[in-house]
């Protein structure tokens, strides 16, 4: 395994790693919630008059930055190599996992490792487990 220089960017990863630690630290100090995406998401869904506002305005800030980000840099164009059906699979079977699982990678991976959360250590290793074993399935034995 080679590590390629030029794609290398600690200091964006970094920044970008403290952002979404502040923004984690955030919503639960001054909220008393976890950032937990599919929680927020799947709170619109079925909602609660007094917790909409807040949902709504989290995840617009998830679609809103990127956009900003686009206005002040030149952003890649975004290279997918797996076909729409292949996509949509996937995305039913990590909605899917995200319910079995009582959260996703930013509730658990992000948030509950950082409270020392057994339950979200499983979660999170059980996740990346299944992760890692459908990549070396589908793009090695697969050859999808």
């Amino acid at each position: 395994m080679t590590i390629d220089w030029q794609a290398f960017t600690p200091w964006a990863s970094l920044a970008g790693g403290v952002l979404i630690g502040l923004a984690a630290a955030l919503l639960a100090l001054l909220n008393g919630r976890i950032a937990g995406i599919s929680g927020i998401v799947g709170g619109l869904l079925a909602p609660r008059s007094h917790e909409t506002s807040w949902r709504l305005a989290f995840v617009l800030g998830l679609i809103a930055s990127p956009a900003v980000y686009a206005l002040l840099t030149t952003v890649p164009a975004p290279s997918v190599s797996a076909s729409g059906p292949v996509l949509a699979v996937a995305g039913l079977l990590v909605g899917l996992g995200t319910r079995y699982g009582s959260g996703c990678t930013s509730g658990h991976g992000v948030c509950g490792l950082s409270r020392r959360s057994p339950r979200s250590l499983a979660a999170t290793v059980a996740f990346m487990a299944a992760g890692f074993l459908t990549v070396f399935i589908v793009r090695h034995l697969l050859g999808v």
